[in-house]
């Protein structure tokens, strides 16, 4: 698939377009099988893990597909035996807050642990015996290798990806002091550090020269900083913007700063995120994240069942979903906006539907729905939310020949989602969290 986007755009979208060849590759096997639900929403493992240095990419990604993988087993798993819907809902919500525990500690996020969930429940729904469980599983195994190997490909072709866009971000963030003053300092030290990590895991063993000129731009970067003045000066404005501009081209013929320093040392490499994850496994705020999660998945799948919705489940991602903010105003803010964008991919799905397309108009309406999430789900999750939202309607009714009440169950499950997650999140606050209530 080829999209033609501006230069600028082309490294910081190389990534989000890798993943939607995979969940188009990965979920045709599945569909063209199916003949009830089916749906493995945003399964690929390469929706994983965003410009992230491409070594460790390489040693994370493998975990992130054995996850979905396992979970699809587990899921199908359920489907087979015949488990009563309760034994479900308790089973996946327990496995909600596994997925958060786990994923938290390592960081293993964005899209995060919600994904696995989508997976189980999804595989849960569609298999009605042992056949269908290990055909399930099957199918997320050979899109888990397809879409670690897709995710990798762009590091044979332009390895410093990561850590170009890395200090494109930091150069933004410095440039920003230069407008809003001393209150930008603190993002723009973060920013530096972090670009900083990712030019060092991302440097081979022997760096290179543009390893050397991406480290002289964020010692230039950090200079700026340290100079303490931070008054309007457009001249570093238009420098840092010029140099941000050509990082994030996919054009090796970059205009940045050419330094000679080949024996310069290169920041070490930070330690290995397994020792990292460990270490994080016991930590209180992801242990209480764990639980308000399980409580959250729980609540919701119990209170959708009773009135009557075809996919209590959904409602628990909901909450999970919901949970996933960095504090209790973000929160609220990705509620409000996952609500709205499934409404409106629901409204969207529901006229696709009722028009009854056939297959192959569908798959391609899939695929142009995936593509939309992923070019805006770092930028706006509403948007993200109706791309994601009418994508897995779309995939759902390909297997049971759906019609628009797919897309009002959809909807309802996403408001007692929303709704029971945003609560569980007020009545959990963090004392450092309360200021967040009064806005």
């Amino acid at each position: 698939m080829v999209l033609d986007v501006a230069d600028d755009l082309a490294q910081q979208v190389g990534q989000d377009l890798n993943l939607v060849v995979v969940e188009s590759v990965e979920h045709l096997p599945l569909a063209c099988q199916a003949s009830r639900e089916l749906v493995l929403d945003e399964c690929a493992p390469s929706a994983f893990l965003r410009y992230e240095p491409y070594p460790r990419l390489a040693v994370r990604l493998p975990w992130v597909g054995l996850g979905i993988v396992g979970y699809t087993a587990f899921g199908a798993a359920l489907g087979a035996m015949g488990a009563p819907l309760w034994v479900q809902i308790v089973a996946l919500s327990l496995g909600s807050a596994v997925a958060y525990w786990v994923f938290t500690a390592f960081s293993l996020m964005s899209p995060g642990p919600v994904i696995l969930i989508f997976a189980a429940a999804g595989a849960a729904g569609f298999s009605d015996g042992w056949g269908d469980a290990g055909l399930v599983t099957a199918a997320a195994t050979i899109g888990a290798l397809l879409g670690y190997v897709i995710a990798m490909l762009p590091a044979l072709s332009h390895p410093h990806t990561p850590a170009r866009l890395a200090v494109a971000r930091a150069l933004a963030a410095v440039s920003a002091v230069e407008i809003r003053g001393a209150d930008a300092v603190t993002a723009a030290r973060q920013s530096i550090r972090k670009a900083r990590e990712t030019v060092a895991l991302n440097a081979p063993r022997r760096p290179d020269a543009h390893v050397h000129e991406l480290a002289a731009l964020l010692d230039a970067a950090e200079t700026v900083l340290d100079s303490g003045s931070h008054d309007t000066s457009r001249a570093r404005r238009d420098d840092f913007s010029r140099f941000e501009k050509e990082l994030r081209k996919a054009r090796r013929d970059i205009e940045i700063p050419r330094v000679d320093a080949e024996g310069r040392p290169v920041l070490p490499t930070p330690p290995g995120f397994v020792r990292e994850g460990c270490g994080r496994l016991l930590d209180r705020l992801v242990l209480i994240g764990a639980a308000r999660i399980f409580v959250a998945s729980l609540l919701a799948a119990s209170f959708a069942a009773p009135i009557g919705l075809d996919h209590p489940l959904w409602a628990a991602m909901g909450a999970m979903a919901a949970l996933q903010g960095l504090n209790y105003r973000n929160t609220v803010q990705r509620g409000i906006q996952r609500l709205i964008g499934n409404v409106g991919g629901a409204m969207i799905a529901a006229v696709l539907l009722a028009l009854d397309l056939g297959y192959w108009p569908v798959v391609a309406a899939a695929v142009l729905f995936q593509t939309l999430t992923e070019l805006t789900v770092t930028r706006n999750y509403g948007l993200a939310s109706v791309g994601v939202t009418t994508m897995a309607l779309l995939l759902t009714g390909l297997g049971q020949h759906a019609g628009p009440g797919l897309a009002v169950n959809r909807v309802a499950d996403t408001v007692i989602g929303v709704v029971v997650g945003v609560i569980v999140a007020a009545v959990t606050i963090r004392h450092d969290d309360r200021h967040h209530l009064v806005a």
